[in-house]
């Protein structure tokens, strides 16, 4: 028998009940509020009580025994001393502090005070800044005197900020000069300073000092595509050192320390420079230490030189990876790998980036078509499924002309047996039967009968096997999800 409905009665009589519950639990919450507050009040008079309470007579004096603090003497003594460190307090308070009315006035003071010192400050500027200005126009005047004077004055002057504009891109030096701004103008005399001692030292042909000058210039002016040019033109001295190897040895020795990396143009130059040179030890310390600004064509050019100079192969593929990596380039990266012969640190790269595609994986086996590697990325790797199909790939090898590649992976399957031929066809997800029937053909074509039969037989004893349809499409792992 089902519940009869409440009716508005016996509602209206809940609700009351449960209003009547929450008035009394709230008197009894303020009651208990009302005693805590009368019990904390009670506690601040008792503690306001015990600060305000007045000196006992009866109690000793701080720092005075029983005998002394009932001797006259001694008690006059200690009142002046009490009265001495009164007057001394009275008197800081006299020094250290002054009426409100006074401070403004003082903050008046002050304000003017300030302003005085800006204008004789700015008008010290302005006297320095024409002194500078006086003394670069007698220098360049005593200059012109010394010269044999065939051009005139301004034709000097012209002819010497010519001089200074020897990098490339550098036009703000010429005019920091005629700018009204002692600071820029000051700044600017340093880096003309500069640039003369530079000048002194290239014309003298002590280029590795005047590398390492160059390389420390305020502000970077001389770390650039025009200093390159400069110490290129020299070209080869017999019995020294390149000047522009000097010239960027001394670059990227100091790119770190000066906080300023070399852009991607001169590392590619200081590369190629090296390299000319002979000097790989240059370029695997500039690249470990990180020395110099990656990019693939600084890859590209090392890998280059590798594939001339067999014997350094191995060590321009290493720093060639190093690079191709810190750039994103995990494509090359991996291929600097496999030619070195790492497979396994290959398939490890391939499995922490998970960033190749079918074609970029298939790309990789066509320039570097190793049997190892093909293995690995046809075999399952570390619990994964494999990545690509030894089946496609022979078929795609005979279909682009590179037969050879082709007749290696035929002839490591035909080696391993038939066993081996079937545990590669049952796990292969990508192939259907078309594919493999295409490879059985490959097969009597290029003389692996054997391994050609073995293929149809494997085929045809698959359970659940049928006649192939006419669009081929039928995987030979059906049978396994089914």
């Amino acid at each position: 028998m089902k519940d009869q409905p409440m009716n508005i009665s016996s509602y209206t009589e809940m609700y009351l009940t449960r209003i009547r519950v929450i008035e009394a639990n709230s008197s009894k919450i303020q009651m208990q509020l009302k005693k805590l507050r009368q019990v904390r009040k009670k506690d601040i008079v008792k503690e306001v009580n015990y600060l305000t309470t007045t000196i006992n007579p009866s109690r000793p004096i701080p720092g005075m025994t029983l005998a002394d603090s009932v001797n006259l003497d001694s008690l006059n003594k200690y009142l002046a001393r009490l009265e001495e460190k009164y007057r001394e307090i009275k008197h800081h308070v006299m020094i250290k502090y002054i009426p409100h009315v006074r401070k403004t006035d003082l903050d008046e003071e002050k304000i003017r005070a300030l302003q005085r010192r800006d204008i004789a400050e700015a008008l010290n500027n302005e006297l320095r800044f024409r002194h500078r200005k006086t003394e670069m126009v007698l220098s360049a005047f005593s200059t012109w005197i010394k010269s044999d004077m065939s051009i005139s004055f301004q034709d000097f002057i012209i002819q010497i900020n010519k001089t200074q504009r020897l990098l490339q891109g550098d036009q703000n030096l010429v005019e920091e000069l005629l700018e009204e701004d002692p600071n820029k103008a000051k700044e600017a005399e340093v880096l003309l300073d500069y640039i003369e001692r530079f000048n002194e030292l290239f014309v003298n042909g002590e280029y590795e000092s005047a590398a390492v000058f160059a390389v420390n210039s305020p502000r970077g002016i001389l770390r650039n595509v025009g200093t390159m040019k400069k110490f290129k033109d020299v070209g080869k001295i017999k019995g020294k050192t390149l000047p522009l190897l000097l010239f960027f040895e001394a670059l990227f020795t100091t790119s770190r320390a000066a906080k300023k990396s070399v852009n991607a143009h001169l590392t590619l130059e200081g590369i190629k420079c090296g390299l000319s040179e002979n000097r790989l030890d240059l370029i695997i310390h500039w690249v470990t230490q990180q020395r110099i600004t990656f990019s693939e064509r600084a890859g590209d050019v090392i890998c280059q030189y590798g594939e001339q100079n067999p014997c350094n192969k191995s060590k321009c593929l290493a720093l060639a990876q190093i690079i191709y990596h810190e750039c994103g380039l995990h494509k090359k990266a991996v291929l600097c790998l496999c030619k070195q012969g790492q497979i396994y640190g290959a398939m490890e790269y391939i499995r922490q980036f998970k960033e190749f595609s079918y074609d970029d994986l298939m790309n990789i086996i066509t320039i570097c078509p190793q049997v190892e590697l093909i293995k690995c990325l046809t075999s399952e790797w570390k619990g994964k499924p494999p990545f690509l199909s030894y089946c496609l790939i022979v078929l795609h090898f005979f279909s682009i002309g590179m037969k050879k590649a082709g007749i290696s992976l035929l002839q490591e399957l035909d080696i391993n047996g038939k066993e081996a031929t079937e545990q590669l066809m049952t796990t292969d997800p990508f192939c259907s039967l078309a594919d493999w029937q295409e490879l059985a053909d490959v097969c009597v074509q290029n003389g692996f009968c054997k391994l050609s039969s073995d293929i149809i037989s494997i085929l045809t004893s698959q359970e659940g096997v049928s006649e192939i349809p006419p669009d081929g499409e039928f995987n030979v792992m059906e049978h396994v999800f089914w």
